[in-house]
């Protein structure tokens, strides 16, 4: 190997080395909460239900449900048992037996049986009961036999009840159920949510209304950027003062500006609805917020005013790079200001426009705050972003298992539009102009 090599590999070494702390917080900013949101996508996980609040990837009991629930299906069994006679006395007796086996062999675990006791006294002493002790891993062959022998149980008591053998019939089925509920069941469920989603008429519309949303506000507010852009970047009098005006409505927080808007929008008192109904666009006030159309137009029309003069700023950095000496030469060969604009600056512009199409369209397939603080994804969920559909999944139904499922593919769809753009728009930025 030769010097030049040597030389060659260390500087490669050396670049690594200089890039691996932006890898390194990209991969615990960005990547990982993607990985975290797929692994926990592939389970079963309700916050509703204490046995589905975490992963579990075997079988396992709720030492606490267990403790409370035990003793309550034993006293049930016996105080039937102390008021019955004969072969209804015998059978009742038979399964306090078995339950009691039951737990026996289930305490034959160290483990069981110690935290089986420290929990009873936490109860007994009306002390919440820690984490760490409420939950303990059982064998498939555990959960067999108690399945089994909850079944059968089951089994004896429903036909005792059938056949009216039991003074209190009605709480047969609850002590039971109060048992079954303690075994912690394998949450992991694959693939299954993003199957069920494949077929989800709900997910697809709010993945239509996101994309119509992205859309037509970012197509309207490139067109309004570029015409704002070109207007401050002209000399005028006033040319500080109009800039800093542009600039208020995305100076706004975006919460405020909805519920601004909102106002506007309203029904009775709203000066926008007043202004629409007195200019023909609407039959009634009411309409933009209470009817399909006037929903998705009033969430784009608030949308546009307030990120419109994040384009336009974007914009009229780039014009700032455009020289000068370019329009001084068109015009001295006779190109017209609109010759100068689709020769001159929309291809200077061309990398600017990249970028800020590229921020606007990701930022509004995102959205969130204006559309749920504005319309809530009403109505109808004519509103709902795949957004929206994620936050009430995950928050109002606390699955948060579907939820990471609708997070991963928003992730998706994001990656895609990104790779889009800069595969479609901005192959120039990647290469060095010689065309290799």
């Amino acid at each position: 190997m030769n010097r030049s090599t040597k030389m060659s590999l260390s500087e490669k070494q050396m670049g690594y080395l200089l890039i691996f702390p932006a890898l390194l917080i990209i991969l615990v900013i960005a990547i990982w909460p993607v990985m975290r949101s797929f692994w926990i996508s592939l389970h079963d996980i309700r916050l509703n239900d204490p046995t589905k609040s975490e992963i579990h990837s075997s079988y396992g009991l709720d030492m606490e449900r267990y403790v409370s629930t035990l003793p309550n299906l034993l006293r049930y069994v016996k105080r039937e048992a102390d008021s019955a006679e004969g072969s209804s006395k015998e059978k009742l007796n038979a399964l306090q037996a078995q339950i009691e086996q039951m737990n026996t062999s289930l305490n034959q675990t160290g483990e069981v049986a110690s935290r089986y006791q420290m929990i009873d006294q936490l109860l007994l002493d009306f002390k919440p009961v820690p984490t760490e002790l409420k939950y303990v891993s059982l064998s498939n062959e555990q959960t067999d036999a108690i399945k089994t022998s909850l079944g059968e149980v089951r089994a004896v008591l429903l036909q005792m009840s059938e056949q009216k053998l039991l003074a209190k019939p009605e709480g047969a089925l609850g002590v039971i159920q109060g048992i079954e509920a303690s075994i912690i069941e394998p949450n992991f469920v694959g693939f299954a949510y993003y199957k069920r989603f494949l077929t989800d008429a709900r997910m697809w519309g709010a993945l239509y209304n996101t994309a119509f949303f992205t859309i037509i506000s970012v197509a309207i507010e490139l067109v309004l950027g570029i015409l704002i852009a070109l207007l401050i970047n002209r000399p005028f009098h006033g040319r500080s003062l109009v800039r800093a005006t542009v600039l208020i409505p995305w100076a706004i927080p975006t919460v405020i500006s909805a519920m601004m808007w909102k106002f506007l929008y309203d029904g009775q008192n709203g000066i926008v609805a007043y202004l629409f109904e007195q200019a023909g666009l609407i039959s009634d006030m009411g309409m933009l917020l209470t009817t399909k159309a006037g929903a998705m137009f009033s969430v784009i029309l608030a949308d546009v005013w307030k990120t419109t003069p994040f384009m336009a700023l974007l914009l009229f950095a780039g014009l700032q790079t455009i020289p000068q000496s370019l329009y001084e030469a068109a015009s001295v060969d006779g190109a017209t200001r609109t010759q100068q604009f689709f020769r001159i600056t929309l291809p200077m512009l061309k990398s600017t426009i990249l970028v800020a199409l590229l921020f606007r369209t990701l930022d509004a397939f995102r959205v969130f705050d204006l559309i749920y603080t504005l319309t809530g994804g009403a109505p109808g969920n004519s509103t709902e972003t795949i957004s929206i559909y994620a936050y009430k999944t995950m928050f109002a139904q606390m699955s948060f298992g579907e939820g990471s499922a609708l997070a991963v593919i928003v992730f998706l769809c994001v990656a895609l539009i990104s790779i889009g753009y800069v595969k479609i728009l901005g192959a120039d930025l990647l290469s060095d102009g010689s065309g290799k």
